[in-house]
């Protein structure tokens, strides 16, 4: 298993710190008949990751839901998270520490394993689950290597079972009206995209002064966060990437930025850092209840430290990322992600037949990394633009909640009774390992300099259920004719 800074907890660390606040820990079956109607789940990993699945299940979902297990090498964390879960009136989970992951399940018998864990861990507890005859729901990225994500295909085979990746951005109102328009045929076959992501410097600073800033944790932002994007563009375009070529590079987050800023650092951390009253990127953990509650009061169990310096040497992640993506249809990707930004969202612009679709959204990030979409009609834009036609923009669609109301209507698909959706939103382990690819191929592109093939780097990889798009084989209307002086 692969641990931050390489701790594991004890059996009798967890009990003491279970213990002390009075909870229920291992040593009797958390399921009995009068339980057996609701669905059952165990999730691995409570850290804030864990919080949009555990507060969904404990709240708006709780008639049919249940969670009867918690596991996470934190013991603190694991005793906060069945502390929270029974403070909403729910029945107290057992609570297990991360080397009793088997155990949990054969004594609390979950049918669904929700894993939010550190993203290179993933496949440990996924392919685990399976084989113990669960179904998964996990955090994206599904996982980090190409080996791994061969492991996870092959266990799905093996045992029949199902996994659900939770891709909440296609959820999102405005990029499913994107989906529609494209499914439509708006702009008629797409030929090419261009597609570029802001990170800013609260955001996106904070990726590297977490775990993620070491790509063994995350398989770096290529994987951990382009996932998602790389995600929506398979889905959009209904296709699956066939090439990948990649530049990467880490410019801004380095020590010598530091310097020029005028800091002697880097240094260890935010908490500690003796020039914090200097450097704009300081990060007051303390300050934040719920991430002082998860991380810093918990920090005694496993050394984990959620403020680590930006700037530190040991960084080993990209910030600036290019990649050019061909796709099965045809359809070419440029594709660019960078962390240290002005401001933060994307733009992207389809290229068709009939046309271009031109859309933007402006987001505000939060430093926990839980950026919320603001859904209302002056942070989004779409615009179509007709080959040789009057452009028109697009009235948004808009949702309320977190990612402009995306997490609801995935949430209500997950753990309550949702509407057949033609969009086909619904995205498993054959999703999860397309766009997942997409980031370990430019990860091996960074590396070695040389274009990567999606096909070499798994065997039995089918393409996930797609919506319908329009044929790319039907007659193209003529353009109008224009006016040479």
């Amino acid at each position: 298993m692969n641990e931050e800074n390489g701790r594991t907890f004890g059996r009798r660390t967890v009990l003491k710190a279970a213990g002390a606040a009075g909870l229920l820990l291992a040593g009797a079956p958390a399921w009995s008949a009068a339980s057996s109607s609701r669905k059952r789940y165990a999730v691995v990993g409570v850290g804030s990751r864990a919080r949009m699945f555990t507060r969904a299940i404990t709240d708006k979902f709780s008639d049919n839901n249940e969670i009867v297990g918690i596991c996470d090498r934190n013991a603190g964390r694991a005793s906060l998270a069945v502390k929270t879960i029974t403070a909403t009136g729910k029945s107290a989970p057992l609570a297990f520490a991360a080397s009793d992951f088997d155990r949990m399940i054969k004594e609390t018998k979950p049918q669904y394993v929700i894993v939010t864990t550190t993203d290179a861990s993933h496949d440990d507890y996924i392919v685990r689950a399976l084989d113990a005859g669960c179904d998964v729901i996990t955090e994206k990225p599904m996982t980090t290597t190409a080996e791994k994500a061969q492991r996870i295909l092959d266990a799905v085979k093996r045992s029949g079972r199902h996994i659900r990746v939770t891709f909440n951005y296609r959820y999102s109102p405005p990029r499913s009206q994107i989906k529609d328009l494209l499914m439509s045929g708006e702009i008629g076959d797409v030929i090419s995209v261009d597609f570029t992501w802001l990170l800013n410097t609260v955001h996106g600073a904070d990726y590297f002064r977490r775990w993620h800033a070491n790509k063994a944790n995350s398989g770096g932002l290529m994987v951990h966060k382009a996932t998602h994007h790389f995600d929506l563009v398979n889905w959009w375009l209904g296709a699956q990437p066939e090439s990948v070529h990649a530049f990467g590079s880490r410019q801004f987050y380095t020590p010598e930025t530091a310097r020029r800023m005028g800091l002697s650092g880097p240094h260890e951390r935010c908490l500690t850092c003796p020039e914090k009253q200097k450097c704009s990127f300081y990060f007051d953990l303390a300050a934040d209840p719920g991430l002082k509650a998860i991380y810093l009061d918990n920090e005694k169990f496993d050394g984990y430290y959620r403020d680590r310096c930006v700037w530190r040497p040991d960084i080993d992640i990209e910030d600036t990322m290019n990649v050019m993506v061909r796709y099965d249809n045809g359809a070419h990707l440029n594709y660019a992600l960078s962390a240290y930004d002005a401001w933060e969202g994307y733009h992207i612009a389809f290229n068709g037949t009939k046309g271009r679709l031109e859309h933007r959204i402006v987001e505000s990030g939060g430093a926990a990394g839980a950026a919320k979409v603001q859904s209302g009609n002056e942070n989004v834009s779409i615009r179509i633009i007709p080959i040789r036609g009057q452009a028109r923009d697009i009235e948004p669609w808009t949702g309320k909640g977190s990612h402009g109301g995306g997490d609801d209507v995935m949430l209500t698909e997950i753990f309550g009774e949702a509407p057949p959706d033609k969009y086909k939103r619904v995205s498993d382990e054959r999703a999860g390992a397309w766009s997942a690819l997409v980031g370990i191929a430019a990860n091996k592109c960074f590396a070695t300099g040389q274009t990567v093939r999606i096909a070499d780097l798994v065997t039995g990889l089918a393409p996930p259920d797609r919506a319908p798009m329009p044929d790319r084989s039907t007659p193209v209307p003529m353009p109008i004719r224009i006016k040479i002086p």
